[in-house]
């Protein structure tokens, strides 16, 4: 995989967390935005397995492919996960984690959001 490919290691992070059933799945592009990353992306586990699932499949899967994350936070806790691969970060919430939050609405202008949902 070309990791100089954004929208290669999107589309895979994207489908990763599908795979493990992740709810509400966005991707937002802030290119425009900010300066912190190029995309955001964004996505709910019910359960606190679950949010850690999620993470560690993304983080796993992607390191088998020879990219390590920059940081990662908030797994152990299963509320919130953060995992950051410089041009992408992955947020990983609980429900209420997501609504406290709201990086849906910080980020969002209406015109750079796209949205998946897990493909049972």
């Amino acid at each position: 995989m070309d990791f100089n490919n954004i929208e290669e290691l999107k589309q895979l992070i994207i489908n990763l967390c599908q795979d493990k059933k992740a709810q509400d799945i966005v991707a937002i592009d802030v290119r425009n935005l900010t300066v912190i990353a190029d995309y955001l992306i964004i996505c709910t586990g019910r359960t606190a397995p679950q949010v850690k699932g999620i993470a560690n499949n993304v983080e796993d899967e992607i390191a088998k492919l020879g990219l390590e994350p920059i940081r990662r936070e908030g797994v152990a806790e299963g509320r919130w996960a953060v995992i950051d691969y410089g041009n992408i970060l992955v947020h990983v919430f609980n429900d209420e984690s997501r609504l406290m939050y709201c990086l849906d609405q910080l980020w969002t202008d209406g015109e750079n959001v796209e949205r998946f949902d897990y493909e049972a």
